[in-house]
């Protein structure tokens, strides 16, 4: 985990933020990644800018999803993919969370925004399954799991004001 980019992210009035659980939001965001799923099934072998654009928010929603579910709010993407490095290293998010985030944002940039026009490798089993592992730890994450990792994410923001100093 990049310390100095979780800093960065609890300075920024858009970023992390410790926020109250909110079990129903989990679940809207959970939709929303199954609903993107279900159009990029549509979109496979068309516009690689909307390709690269619902296979990264197919992940986005459903990693958000999970952080509603423990209470933790960001609005900056590259804040929640850092707070998705920490919960990986947690065992909270499958391995490899982190690097499929940060790598689909950026061909999703680089398709959208530069017209790069980079092909967009579809999985739609794996993109499955990543989800459901995520929707499965929703439902089974216990109070005591989300009040230690809410603990541990706390010290964060505690180390973040210590090192401003």
């Amino acid at each position: 985990m990049d310390a100095r980019k979780i800093n960065w992210c609890f300075n920024k009035k858009e970023g992390i933020k410790i926020v109250e659980p909110n079990d129903n939001l989990a679940r809207d965001y959970l939709q929303s990644s199954e609903e993107t799923l279900s159009v990029l099934q549509n979109l496979e072998g068309k516009s690689k800018i909307w390709l690269a654009t619902t296979k990264y928010y197919c992940e986005y929603f459903a990693v958000y999803a999970l952080l509603q579910k423990i209470g933790i709010k960001c609005e900056i993407h590259d804040c929640t993919i850092e707070v998705s490095r920490f919960l990986e290293e947690k065992g909270i998010l499958p391995k490899g969370s982190f690097d499929l985030l940060d790598f689909d944002k950026q061909l999703r940039i680089d398709n959208q925004y530069y017209l790069k026009n980079r092909k967009v490798e579809i999985d739609i089993r794996k993109i499955s399954e990543f989800i459901l592992k995520i929707k499965d730890k929703i439902n089974s994450i216990t109070f005591d799991e989300v009040e230690e990792i809410r603990k541990d994410f706390s010290k964060l923001k505690i180390g973040s004001l210590n090192n401003d100093n």
